[in-house]
C-alpha cells in the first residue's frame, strides 16, 4: 500500500537551455483541379455537411472588438506589426484540405490563437503579433500564475500526441523547457498549474476500467524539471 502512495517514476531533466520551436509554413488556398475533385468533396460532404457558416459566425463573436482581426469567407486575415497582414486561406479540396478559426489575442505571449483543423487532426496555430510568424503547438495553452510561461497536454492516440509539455516566450518565439509523455487511455487529459512552478495533467489510467486517474506532473527546481506520477 505504501508503494501505490509513493509517486510511480522520477524523470531528472538535465538543466539545458530551452529549444527553440521551429516556425510554421501553412497550407493555403487550393482549387478543384479536375472534375474528379468536385465529385471526391461532392461525396464527402454529403456525408460530413461543411459546418462553415456556423463556424464563422463563432468565430466573429471572438474576433468582433479585435481591429486586427477579420475575415471574408474562407479567408481569414490578420494584422501584423509593421502595416502588413497575413492570410490564412481553408482549402475544401483534397489531402490538403484545412480550415482555421480564430480564438483569441493572447496579451501574455502577445500572439494570435488560431486552431487549424485539418481532416483527421488539430492544431493551435500561434501567429507572432511582432513578425508575423508561426508556431504550432497540439494543444491549447495555458498560461501558469504571474503568465512567465504556458504549457499544454494532449492525449491524441490517433495521432501518436500524447505528452505534456511547458514552454516560454523569447526573443519573440516559443520556446520548449520541458516535455513528458503522458499515460494517455480513453477520453481527454485534464491540465492545471498547481503553482508557478508545477504544472499537472490527469488522465484515465492506461488498462483501467475503475475510474482510477493517473497524474504526470512537470515540477521546476531552479534551471531544471522533474516529471513525476502518481495514482489518484
Amino acid at each position: 500500500m505504501l508503494v501505490r502512495l509513493l509517486c510511480l517514476g522520477v524523470i531528472l531533466l538535465l538543466p539545458r537551455l530551452a529549444l527553440a520551436v521551429d516556425p510554421w509554413n501553412p497550407p493555403g488556398a487550393c482549387k478543384a483541379e479536375t472534375w474528379n475533385d468536385v465529385e471526391q468533396w461532392r461525396e464527402w460532404s454529403s456525408h460530413t455537411p461543411p459546418a462553415n457558416a456556423r463556424g464563422w459566425a463563432e468565430e466573429k463573436r471572438r474576433y468582433v472588438n479585435n481591429r486586427d482581426v477579420w475575415r471574408v469567407f474562407d479567408r481569414l486575415y490578420i494584422a501584423i506589426s509593421g502595416g502588413k497582414v497575413l492570410t490564412l486561406s481553408d482549402c475544401a479540396f483534397g489531402d490538403d484540405m484545412h480550415f482555421y478559426l480564430y480564438e483569441r489575442y493572447d496579451e501574455a505571449g502577445e500572439f494570435h490563437v488560431v486552431r487549424t483543423h485539418f481532416y483527421e487532426d488539430n492544431l493551435y496555430a500561434l501567429v507572432m503579433r511582432k513578425t508575423g510568424r508561426i508556431y504550432t503547438i497540439p494543444g491549447e495553452p495555458v498560461w501558469s500564475p504571474g503568465r512567465t510561461r504556458f504549457a499544454y497536454a494532449i492525449c491524441d492516440l490517433l495521432n501518436g500526441r500524447e505528452e505534456m509539455a511547458v514552454l516560454s516566450i523569447s526573443d519573440g518565439q516559443p520556446k520548449e523547457e520541458a516535455k513528458v509523455e503522458l499515460p494517455c487511455a480513453e477520453g481527454e487529459c485534464k491540465l492545471a498549474w498547481e503553482s508557478a512552478d508545477t504544472v499537472a495533467s490527469t488522465c484515465t489510467k492506461v488498462g483501467e476500467s475503475d475510474g482510477e486517474r493517473k497524474v504526470a506532473r512537470l515540477s521546476r527546481r531552479g534551471a531544471s524539471w522533474t516529471a513525476t506520477s502518481s495514482n489518484r
